[in-house]
């Protein structure tokens, strides 16, 4: 597995798509301490796009480099190596790659501006961990979708519908139904439904990380309450965990089931 992981590593690493990805949150960084020496506003402006680029770079990545090594895969495959070790390995290669790009390309110029010296430093290591999280659970997901479809357009249109309904349609639904059913008490459906969305969940974490939960509203009291104890902080932290687990789970199963 760990020569899987290694050679998938280093395959994505010297992509040219792993360069812009890495470029893109460098350049980023400059370009926000450039408008602005506040590191604290700095990190508030990265919430959205890490928030919302993190999981459609995961999902595209994820699908992509299975469909691009499938006759690599094959011929692995033909080897007396477990469907185990071969999948897990080349999920962990892609999902550390893109982590990486990501922690580098942002820690360079936070780095280089003095985030280190500063009392956004842990505000700064949230959203860093929040964003491998993501990577790791959307390069899952992708890895999913992938192995259900041979056909690799089936498999990119299925791939862009579930992050578009996790960033998008997803907010849409639960602010409908909270709409439709204020007269009721929503406390618990408000914080259930952030569950079952990673971005979400992590959205609100970081949030409250940051100390500005009163931009939720009244909702916001109420994830205070719950996500703001060391209680809830660890309900959070295992289901992002679980949201990794089962993917990778679900991977195994349908390796092992698939006929290639």
């Amino acid at each position: 597995m760990l020569k899987i992981l290694k050679y998938s590593f280093y395959d994505l690493m010297r992509s040219r798509w792993s360069y812009i990805y890495f470029a893109f949150y460098l350049l980023l960084g400059f370009v926000l301490f450039f408008l602005n020496n506040d590191i604290s506003k700095a990190v508030i402006t990265l919430l959205n796009v890490i928030i919302v680029l993190t999981p459609l770079i995961g999902t595209i990545f994820g699908v992509m480099y299975y469909y691009s090594s499938r006759e690599f895969t094959e011929l692995l495959l033909a080897q007396p190596l477990k469907r185990s070790t071969i999948f897990i390995g080349q999920y962990l290669g892609v999902s550390l790659s893109l982590s990486l790009s990501l922690v580098i390309g942002l820690g360079i110029p936070f780095v280089a501006y003095g985030v280190t010296r500063s009392s956004a430093i842990w505000d700064f290591t949230s959203l860093l961990i929040t964003g491998s999280f993501l990577t790791f659970i959307f390069v899952a997901l992708a890895y999913n979708i992938a192995l259900s479809f041979n056909d690799k357009i089936k498999g990119f249109g299925f791939a862009i519908l579930l992050w578009l309904f996790m960033a998008v349609v997803y907010d849409g639904v639960i602010l409908l139904l909270m709409m439709n059913f204020r007269d009721y008490p929503l406390d618990k459906f408000a914080l259930f439904s952030m569950m079952f969305n990673p971005i979400d969940l992590s959205r609100v974490l970081i949030l409250l990380k940051l100390d500005i939960s009163a931009l939720l509203g009244y909702t916001g009291a109420v994830f205070q309450k719950f996500f703001g104890t060391s209680r809830g902080m660890l309900v959070s932290m295992l289901v992002l965990g679980l949201w990794v687990v089962l993917p990778v789970w679900r991977i195994l199963r349908l390796s092992g089931k698939k006929d290639f």
